[in-house]
Order: C-alpha cells, then structure tokens, then sequence
C-alpha cells in the first residue's frame, strides 16, 4: 500500500473506541478513517469514507455488527469492505455468524495492542486472521448447529485437498499442515490457493466456514 492504512473504528463503548482511536493513530503506517458507534453509522461511513479495514465490534445499537458486516463484505456485494471483527468473549457464539457474513477475522478486546495492530495490517494486505487454537474452539463448538442439508457445490476437490481442507478448518497455519503432510511450506500455499479458487472462496475464513457447513469435518 502506497499510504497509511485507513481504519474505520465502530465501537458503542465510548471508553474502548476512544482506546482503540488513540492506539492507531499511534502508529505512522495507519490512520483511522473515522469512527462510530452503531452499525447503521458503520455501513453509512465506510461506504462513504471507503476505509481499508473496518474494526467492528459485535453488540452495537441500530444495527448489530453482524448485519453491518454483512451489508459490507457478504458474499452478495460487488465490492466489499474488509472488516476485521473484535468481541469480548473467545468462544461468543456471534463471531462465527460474523464470519459466516464476510469477515476477514477477528481478535479479542483484551488483546494487546501489538496483536491488535499486527491484526489491522494483516487483514489490509487481504489475508485472513484466524487464531488457530480460538478458531479450533469457537467453530467446533457451533459444528452440529450449522450443518447443512445441501452438497457442496463447485468443482470437487482432489483427496489432497480435501486434508488440506480439513487441516484449514482445525485451526491449522500453513506451516503446521506442511508439518502434518510432509510437504513444503509453498506446496501447501499452492494447494490453499487452488481450493479457493475452485471453491469460488475469498480467504481462510471463508474456507473455514465452508468446511463446518459441508460436514467435510466433524
């Protein structure tokens, strides 16, 4: 990116907007595009100010961080808005819903500031941010809940790509799948790549979710 990443910050505490505010104006690579306290407000302004990550927090007024995000990254619009979503439980049973309506990730309000900074930047450059042990938690505990009833669409995947999957959807990092399938860091890159192209999915998460609602895991 050729400037600062621009953040959009909604949050309906006052006290931990304000926190998150002053935490990245702090920083000479970001900037904050502007802040609000409802969803309604979230939509509104970053269809406006079309920032490079919206921080939203879950539990808001007017309209709850779920649906803003999905208004802004789901899968029917034409040019999302990368949303990076914060909440104050690690297991809170609306992350996953989060996920499911676009998000590229989410972090903890408890987190410290290096990781929520890292986590701006990381979900900037377009990639997903998934703590492997949080993500392991948080979807299996939901899996039985968010079975699906079709088949999975799309082109059908080669068996290696299957465990590849499977490995994504258990929390798994690139490096930890390589360990698992004695392979090369970059080979499991290429196969992470080749499934969400064939899979028509943007990131990890998506791929993630794709998995639980295929009943490809258990």
């Amino acid at each position: 990116m050729t400037g600062p990443i621009r953040v959009l910050v909604c949050d309906d505490q006052m006290l931990v907007r304000t926190g998150l505010v002053t935490i990245i104006d702090a920083q000479p690579d970001l900037e904050v595009a502007g802040e609000c306290g409802d969803g309604q407000a979230a939509v509104d302004l970053a269809r406006r100010l079309r920032p490079d990550v919206v921080l939203m927090d879950i539990r808001m007024p007017v309209l709850d961080g779920i649906e803003a995000t999905r208004r802004l990254a789901g899968a029917t619009v034409t040019d999302p808005v990368k949303v990076l979503v914060v909440t104050t439980f690690n297991l809170d049973e609306y992350v996953y819903e989060a996920l499911r309506a676009g998000a590229s990730g989410f972090l903890l309000k408890d987190a410290p500031p290096v990781q929520l900074l890292q986590g701006i930047r990381t979900v900037a450059t377009g990639a997903a941010l998934l703590d492997p042990e949080v993500t392991r938690a948080l979807v299996g505990r939901y899996a039985a809940r968010i079975r699906p009833t079709e088949a999975p669409a799309g082109p059908p995947l080669t068996p290696r790509e299957l465990e590849v999957l499977r490995l994504i959807a258990d929390g798994r990092s690139n490096g930890e799948i390589a360990a698992a399938l004695v392979i090369s860091p970059e080979t499991v890159k290429t196969f992470v790549s080749r499934i969400l192209a064939k899979l028509g999915l943007r990131d990890r998460v998506q791929a993630v979710v794709y998995a639980y609602r295929h009943g490809l895991v258990t």
